[in-house]
């Protein structure tokens, strides 16, 4: 049975929660310090967990043109200190290598997230060096240390082919000198288990099988969006999922919820408070509240400071047990 909390009784929403713990409104209560691009919903596989519903079908990808606007409001925007570079699979998009080289040309920061099968793709086998070469912050997506748990998210082959991607990015210097993370997603409707004990198993699991070394790994709670909402209705377990969150709502990770910090960009320019509002069409407002804000209505994303934030059930996979975010657990 759902507790007092359960999203679908009439009264009770995320942000009912947060009043009621005197948490909320939320509210960016200052200027933004990471800019996420996502270039698109083009990847090279079909995960069961994919909050974006990216896989090889898609043709939604950031043009150039836009693309180079990016680099604008990055460079015109003091607040911003990093960019960080998401998907689909990015490495796909025909602009990703000119935005990587002119974000580090100015001395940017740079993150991509790394399928790591993308570097077998036919034409990828330049992507390990450049990324070495423009010390690219990689955070890659492996959600198990074994090659069941991973091939019943991700699909054939899948692991043998991460194992291989990551060898080859530790023998460029990936997991020492430059930086490397990992991230578990859950294969189930189930939180992801401590951050830490976690981390120890996977430094046991991959080093001794494999010798494989990183710097750190990030648990994320899987979105009740788009593929795994669907998965989760097919398994007739969605509001059993959603209680699960609710449920195990933790006010102690709200503080460090990832939109307070972060401005999220669509492959067509849209503005959104985090990568899953993205995903569900919650575009950040002018201040109007008439239309949706693009990169080309703002020149300064330290503007936003002071806009509220735009919540939903969702939000609640990111407060839940020991938080979720981009950056792994909160609490």
């Amino acid at each position: 049975m759902l507790g007092p909390e359960n999203p679908f009784d009439s009264g009770c929403d995320f942000d009912a929660v947060l009043r009621r713990r005197g948490l909320g409104p939320r509210r960016r209560e200052r200027p933004p310090q990471t800019l996420q691009v996502n270039l698109g919903k083009l990847c090279n596989q079909a995960c069961h967990h994919c909050h974006v519903d990216a896989s090889p079908k898609r043709t939604e990808v950031m043009t150039r043109a836009t693309a180079a606007r990016v680099l604008d409001l990055l460079t015109h925007s003091p607040s911003i200190s990093e960019l960080d570079i998401t998907g689909g699979a990015p490495e796909l998009n025909p602009n990703f290598k000119w935005l990587v080289e002119e974000v580090r040309a100015r001395e940017y920061p740079v993150i991509v997230r790394c399928n790591l099968t993308v570097l077998f793709e036919p034409g990828m086998d330049w992507l390990p060096d450049f990324y070495r070469d423009h010390r690219v912050h990689l955070i890659c997506s492996l959600p198990c240390y074994s090659r069941e748990n991973v091939e019943q998210q991700r699909g054939g082959g899948v692991f043998s082919k991460s194992i291989e991607a990551l060898q080859r990015l530790n023998r460029l210097g990936y997991g020492r000198e430059l930086k490397l993370e990992l991230v578990y997603n859950p294969i189930g409707p189930s939180l992801p288990p401590a951050q830490a004990q976690l981390e120890a198993r996977y430094r046991e699991e991959l080093g001794r099988n494999f010798a494989i070394v990183f710097h750190r790994l990030l648990t994320i709670t899987n979105m009740p969006i788009n593929r795994f909402a669907r998965q989760l209705h097919h398994w007739g377990k969605f509001s059993e999922y959603m209680g699960l969150l609710v449920n195990h709502f933790n006010p102690a990770t709200v503080e460090a919820l990832m939109c307070r910090g972060l401005v999220s960009v669509s492959w067509d320019g849209r503005l959104f408070d985090c990568d899953f509002n993205q995903m569900l069409e919650m575009p950040i407002f002018d201040g109007s509240a008439q239309a949706p804000l693009t990169i080309w209505h703002i020149d300064d994303l330290s503007a936003l400071s002071g806009a509220p934030i735009a919540t939903g059930s969702h939000c609640f996979g990111c407060t839940a047990g020991a938080g979720s975010s981009c950056g792994g657990a909160l609490a």
